[in-house]
């Protein structure tokens, strides 16, 4: 622990493990708004569709768990988890691109569910975005870096078109982001700090389609 601060050491967890760790997390939830108090790492992992060795092995990693014969308490588990997450507070996070998909994922009601509170939108063109009749306000990019500063935004959606998306990202860095969840079908170059999720809808489909053949 660093002399300067009373919160500990993050874990260092691999990347698939904590994408699990959302998934059990999930899991997790239905478990609780049916009041099971606990379960098996079996019935855990089938749900999850991991072995329970794994689901063990990604456990493992905040102590042990669980009483043999009895399984872990589900409440407890929750907590570890969105702790690990960083979800014990909603966290805000704003969207760049408001258009037709931005428009859609700003309607989208999960991000609460999940701990992610969407605060504002930022366009080129908001007034055809404020058209739309959104609930959540959109914004000229010319007022992104004061929002994002004074509101000590962390994680940002990216929706903006190809020929865009690295100028954007370039400037969401600089102002402090930390996380981006890209939905422009380009890599993105940022630094080793920062961490980028490319969601590519197509290549999804890609995907499914090979298995149908």
């Amino acid at each position: 622990m660093d002399a300067d601060t009373d919160k500990p050491d993050k874990v260092d967890i691999p990347k698939k493990a904590i994408y699990r760790l959302s998934i059990y997390h999930r899991c997790l939830q239905k478990l609780k708004a049916t009041d099971q108090e606990t379960v098996s790492s079996t019935t855990l992992a089938k749900a999850a569709g991991v072995t329970p060795s794994q689901l063990r092995r990604d456990l493992g990693y905040f102590g042990q768990f669980g009483t043999r014969g009895l399984g872990y308490p589900v409440d407890n588990l929750i907590t570890t988890i969105r702790e690990a997450l960083g979800r014990e507070q909603l966290q805000p996070v704003v969207l760049v691109g408001a258009g037709n998909l931005g428009s859609a994922l700003l309607r989208y009601q999960g991000f609460q569910k999940g701990g992610f509170d969407v605060i504002a939108a930022f366009d080129a063109r908001p007034e055809e975005a404020r058209a739309k009749e959104l609930e959540i306000p959109v914004h000229d990019v010319s007022m992104m870096a004061k929002f994002i500063f004074e509101n000590e935004v962390k994680l940002a959606i990216l929706c903006v078109p190809v020929g865009f998306a690295q100028e954007v990202a370039n400037c969401l860095v600089a102002y402090g982001i930390q996380g981006i969840l890209n939905f422009s079908t380009i890599m993105l170059e940022v630094p080793s700090d920062v961490t980028v999720n490319n969601v590519d809808l197509a290549m999804e489909l890609e995907h499914l389609g090979y298995f149908i053949r």
